[in-house]
């Protein structure tokens, strides 16, 4: 298997409103994923949270900028191209 795989998930071209409708949905998905995954360490094995905690914040504030950025589009109704790759690398 090689060691490296790329997978394109988003590539188009969208309207301010669009874009941040995809983005914030993944976003919000990846905050909800580290909020139940951190819920279940801690009652399971009582983990420490800092690190998903962390997480969490700098995706919160992801957000608010692309929401900024977003709105600044949105009135000057500009087209966003948008080109999201996910890079996968086998590790030992």
């Amino acid at each position: 298997m090689k060691d490296l795989k790329q997978f394109k998930l988003i590539d188009g071209v969208f309207t301010a409103q669009d874009a941040n409708t995809v983005l914030t949905a993944l976003i919000n998905y990846k905050v909800d994923y580290h909020n139940r995954e951190d819920f279940s360490n801690h009652i399971r094995f009582n983990k420490d949270l800092d690190h998903s905690n962390k997480r969490v914040e700098q995706l919160l504030e992801s957000k608010n900028d692309l929401n900024s950025f977003f709105e600044q589009a949105s009135q000057q109704n500009l087209k966003l191209k948008i080109q999201g790759i996910i890079t996968i690398t086998i590790e030992d």
